[in-house]
Formats: structure tokens, C-alpha cells, sequence
């Protein structure tokens, strides 16, 4: 074989060696794809998703389905052939890794941060329902976490009841922090709690705490990437008594969306007819107290899925209406939702066959 050819062979092979060995190389990718819809009104498991006793429930006909996305695990590591192959395919979605697993987080700290997002929906969504409803529901401060080697740690604990910071009664989680942080650092700060263990003992027997103690801490310095002010190294958040018990059974689901599916899945068990008409519903949305509708990540994926499951109207959050509408599935109608009721509103039109009237989610 002459010289030349020869040494074009060579680099002919080496150059498909490299791009082959190119294609393998890992990227900074991962990967989000449509995940299980399940059916709030139905069952998951064997077992009702939603599950109530000491109320009286009506039946329920039709789907509320709460919607999910799949992606990849936080130490798996995407080829270039695969984050093409994701690219060019309709259903699926390649983000940055960072974007799903932000400062290095692991699979760990994802699953528990999803796991208490999820706890905390719950809860939500059990009081937005409760309230739609005129159902009291008794709320208070409290103590959520506290941060190793800070001033609370051994003095406050999680669980622990926020009546008033330095006299100050304290209405709602926001209130701590600017009570707090009207301190300078070192200055002392004094909490008047009813320690946890009572908390539980009262609510056990139904019954308002009564034992208060005063906690005093010395403020420290922050050093997170915000201004520097006074912290005392604790989250605060919000408990709920309910007057009757409502659980809701979905293992191996975690973050915040399901939130205004399980409000509506509540409220439509809790009162006489069908909320859908029988329709097939699917939506997703994060939900607070008051039952405003927050957005969530992934929108693209969850409408795919819906659809694939047979879902003819998609609640939609209204900050993700411009995203879920620049490629709806085929036979799929977004619908805009801000609040619950805005949702009951749109379902009473869907059941009613009244869909003109529907508020519609538009292309931004």
C-alpha cells in the first residue's frame, strides 16, 4: 500500500476513533421526561388517595389528576449521544445539570428536600381546601428547623411553638425574621414558645396549650450571600390542627405540585356532585393557605403526560400558561388558574359543558 494511502487510512480511523470516543464523552446535562399521572379521586397502590374520617364524604366520579415529571438521578452522568438523542425527541427536555441540582446538591438532599416540599403541599392543600369550605382550622408559628452551632441550637427546638418575639405576638413565619433581624447582632432577642412536647400533649387531647416559656438568645452574625443582619439560626413555619382527619397516600412522589389537585381532590370528596362531570381533569400548580396557585418546573412535560393518560382539560398555573401554550399537545385545553377559585370556577364550566368560558392559557 502506498505511503500516502496509508497514512490517510490512519487518519481517516483515528478521526472516527476520536468522534466515536467524542460521542461517549459525559456532559453537563440531565435529562427531564413525562412522568405518572395519578388520579386524585381514585386509588394509588390498592388504597384511596385521599382517605377521610370523622367528615362526611360524598362520592366522586371523573379524574383530578395530580401530574409528574421523571429525571435523571443526580449522580448520573448523560453522554453527548444521549443529550442529542434528548434533544431531538419531542417528549423529553435536556437541562443543565445545575438547573435540577443546584451548588453540588446530592440525590440525598434532593429526595429529602422533595420529601418535605411534598409533607408541606399536603398540609396546604388540606387548609386551602378546608377554608374554600368556611372549615376553621387552627394555625400557628412554628419552629421548622434550626441550624447546627447557631445561637438557638439546645434552646429552641423543631416542633416548638412561636407565640411572641420580645413581646411582640407573632402572626404568621414572615413576622420572625423581621422581628429578629430589627436586632443588631450580639443584642439579645427573647421568644416566648410553648415547647413542643406540649404543643403535641394539648393537641393530642384537643386542647390549646397553655405552658409558655421564655426563651432569651444572643443574635449572631449572618453569613449568607445577603446583607449582613442579626439571625438567631432557625427557619420558621406553620402547623395545623384539623377538626377531622384527612391523609393522603402517594409514596414515592416528592416536591410541591401536586398541591392544587389534592386541594380540589379534598374539596369535591367533602361536598355532594361531581366536580368534573365526569371529565377527565389533570393539573398541577403549588398551593399556600390562602389558596393562591403557584408555578412549577416542567410544565412541558406534565402537559404530555396528561394528554398521553387521556386528560381533556389541564388546570395550568398562570405564570406557566405562556410556556405550557407554545406546544400543547393536540386535544388538550389549558386552562389559567391563579387560586383555587379560580379552579373551581373553571371546573364548575367544564362540568356544566360551558368551555367558551373558560379562561385559556395563551402563547406569550
Amino acid at each position: 500500500m502506498p505511503r500516502r494511502t496509508a497514512t490517510m487510512l490512519a487518519s481517516t480511523l483515528m478521526l472516527i476513533a476520536l468522534l466515536c470516543a467524542g460521542v461517549f464523552l459525559p456532559v453537563p446535562y440531565s435529562e427531564m421526561s413525562p412522568g405518572p399521572t395519578v388520579n386524585t379521586l381514585g386509588e394509588h397502590g390498592g388504597e384511596p388517595v385521599l382517605q377521610i374520617s370523622g367528615h362526611r364524604t360524598y362520592p366522586t366520579d371523573g379524574h383530578l389528576n395530580m401530574t409528574t415529571v421523571r429525571v435523571t438521578s443526580a449522580d448520573y452522568r448523560m453522554n453527548l449521544a444521549e443529550a442529542v438523542y434528548g434533544w431531538l425527541a419531542h417528549d423529553d427536555k435536556i437541562v443543565p445539570h445545575d438547573t435540577l441540582y443546584p451548588d453540588g446538591k446530592t440525590e440525598q438532599q434532593s429526595t429529602q428536600e422533595n420529601a418535605e416540599e411534598f409533607s408541606q403541599s399536603q398540609e396546604s392543600a388540606k387548609v386551602a381546601a378546608l377554608k374554600e369550605l368556611g372549615i376553621p382550622v387552627k394555625s400557628w408559628v412554628i419552629v421548622s428547623t434550626v441550624v447546627k452551632d447557631s445561637p438557638a441550637q439546645g434552646n429552641l427546638h423543631a416542633g416548638d411553638v412561636i407565640n411572641a418575639v420580645d413581646g411582640t405576638a407573632v402572626k404568621q413565619p414572615a413576622d420572625v425574621a423581621k422581628l429578629v433581624t430589627a436586632h443588631k447582632p450580639g443584642q439579645k432577642v427573647v421568644f416566648t414558645i410553648v415547647p413542643a412536647k406540649d404543643q403535641a400533649a394539648a393537641a393530642k387531647q384537643n386542647k390549646d396549650a397553655t405552658v409558655t416559656k421564655d426563651v432569651t438568645l444572643t443574635t449572631a452574625e449572618s453569613h449568607d450571600t445577603g446583607a449582613r443582619r442579626a439571625v438567631v439560626g432557625i427557619s420558621a413555619g406553620t402547623d395545623h390542627t384539623f377538626p377531622f382527619t384527612i391523609d393522603i397516600k402517594l409514596a414515592d412522589v416528592g416536591g410541591p405540585s401536586a398541591g392544587l389537585m389534592f386541594a380540589l381532590g379534598i374539596y369535591d370528596k367533602l361536598t355532594p356532585g361531581s366536580l368534573t362531570g365526569g371529565k377527565f381533569v389533570a393539573g398541577t400548580g403549588t398551593i399556600d393557605d390562602d389558596g393562591k396557585v403557584g408555578p412549577i418546573g416542567g410544565i412541558e412535560m406534565k402537559t404530555v403526560g396528561a394528554r398521553d393518560k387521556g386528560a381533556q382539560y389541564f388546570l395550568t398555573p398562570a405564570d406557566n400558561c405562556a410556556a405550557a401554550a407554545s406546544d400543547t399537545p393536540s386535544g388538550l385545553t389549558l386552562v389559567k388558574v391563579k387560586t383555587i377559585g379560580d379552579a373551581l370556577g373553571a371546573l364548575k364550566d367544564i362540568s356544566a359543558g360551558k368551555t367558551a368560558d373558560l379562561p385559556k392559557c395563551a402563547k406569550g
